[in-house]
């Protein structure tokens, strides 16, 4: 999942204005690949609840750029993250096991308290066996 991250960071570096001065001279491009490693990290993590990674992504380092590369900067971001979108919606259980280096379990919680060890369906982050549960908390984000 990195790759896209590094990807976004490698093609707008050279477009990243200088700090101002008393700051480290590597401090804008340090945050341009910090804020860009942490939207893919949450897409591939919590996509489900991450609903717009590109304004997001967008927000958090355009302040790094002059004003006349602010559309070019919307563009790359865009264009990068509907990549990452759409290799996660191909491998949806590969994205999250990239980043955390183990396969997703499901949200649920057993009779016992343990949580479930089931691999979780990748739409909603419930095994077969507790998709009940995706249910209920549709109804009651409809109900609020």
């Amino acid at each position: 999942m990195y790759q896209f991250s590094r990807a976004i960071y490698r093609e707008l570096a050279p477009h990243i204005v200088a700090p101002k001065p008393g700051v480290a001279a590597n401090a804008n491009h340090e945050h341009v690949l910090r804020a860009c490693e942490a939207v893919v990290e949450r897409m591939a993590v919590d996509r489900h609840y991450f609903a717009r990674p590109e304004r997001t992504l967008f927000c958090d380092i355009r302040s790094h750029f002059p004003m006349s590369e602010q559309g070019r900067v919307h563009q790359v971001v865009a264009r990068y993250i509907g990549f990452a979108q759409q290799f996660l919606i191909e491998n949806p259980l590969a994205g999250y096991a990239s980043i955390c280096g183990v396969a997703p379990q499901c949200r649920a919680t057993t009779r016992k308290g343990a949580a479930c060890q089931r691999v979780p369906l990748p739409h909603n982050g419930y095994c077969p066996s507790h998709q009940h549960l995706a249910d209920t908390e549709d109804r009651e984000l409809v109900a609020a």
